[in-house]
């Protein structure tokens, strides 16, 4: 097993394929796909799975994925101090459903790092493919809710792919509407209140079950129901349309300006949002540190709203 070796596992995770991976290595697809199938061999584990819809990581391929990894960071250190090598580009990658505090705690984190090169992914997606993400390390950090309607369903899955969540806080459940919203003034609201109002979610593409559902109260019947698959889009339909959606609450008027109010929802629900992660790898030191923006951001917003 040589160095290089454990550099090529890791493009093909970064990468997503083998193809993508041999493109960016300047390798020929057979030549990557030998030198896996020879580390394979040796090691006597099954690093990648392979199906119709491509690769993905085996759990003996997840954890030896992450010992991969501190390998080549720890021979990167060892260059740049004795050989005075240039710091290879550090790589992070975090997959979310769509939370404004997510992109805040990304941004503190690069406004901290300040390097001159990197390269960092924040994938705002689908409840299953945050799930995919992190099983195969495209990325180490995936950030969604639990909740009593969901929880048994969704650590199921995280179990059957070697996952775990790793609660950062509990939220009642809040709506956000237009500040011109005829609710706007309300200090609570109920589902009674926002009958009348178009109710905006997030789509879920084929695995669109209430359980992968990025807002609670997914089996709730809505009489005006719009699918979105980004924020963006979703924050312009709440001001242009008189629309709603159901969240924890947690806004940002630096990202999002003041034109989106939160009031809270009646109702017994809560919010448990958290992180996933492989359960048997620990976390890098980048990963640490963006949960820890993560929790010093919630914090920062709890205190304020109080």
């Amino acid at each position: 097993m040589t160095l290089q070796q454990l550099k090529y596992m890791i493009e093909i995770v970064n990468a997503g394929s083998i193809n993508a991976a041999a493109e960016k290595l300047f390798l020929s697809q057979p030549s990557l796909s030998n030198a896996v199938k020879e580390l394979e061999k040796e090691l006597g584990i099954e690093i990648f799975l392979r199906s119709n819809r491509g690769i993905s990581l085996s759990a003996d391929g997840a954890e030896f994925l992450g010992y991969a990894r501190q390998v080549v960071e720890q021979s990167d250190l060892l260059e740049q101090r004795y050989k005075k090598v240039k710091p290879s580009r550090r790589i992070f990658s975090v997959s979310t459903q769509h939370y404004a505090f997510s992109v805040n705690a990304f941004v503190h984190l690069l406004e901290e790092y300040d390097k001159d090169e990197y390269e960092f992914t924040l994938r705002e997606t689908r409840t299953h493919d945050i799930i995919e993400d992190v099983k195969n390390l495209r990325s180490e950090i995936g950030v969604l809710y639990l909740s009593d309607f969901n929880e048994k369903v969704l650590k199921k899955i995280l179990r059957e792919n070697h996952l775990k969540f790793t609660p950062l806080f509990e939220s009642n459940p809040h709506v956000f509407v237009g500040s011109k919203n005829p609710l706007a003034g309300k200090t609570t609201v109920t589902l009674e209140d926002l009958s009348a109002y178009p109710c905006l979610s997030f789509e879920q593409g084929e695995h669109n079950s209430f359980y992968y559902s990025e807002e609670i109260l997914s089996t709730v019947f809505h009489p005006k129901s719009i699918m979105v698959s980004d924020r963006a889009t979703l924050f312009n339909l709440l001001i242009g349309l008189n629309g709603y959606t159901i969240s924890t609450g947690i806004l940002s008027e630096e990202l999002n300006g003041s034109d989106i109010i939160s009031i809270p929802l009646q109702c017994d629900e809560k919010i448990r949002v958290g992180y996933i992660s492989h359960k048997n790898l620990p976390l890098s030191k980048m990963a640490q540190a963006y949960v820890e923006k993560l929790v010093h951001y919630v914090r920062e917003y709890q205190e304020i709203r109080e």
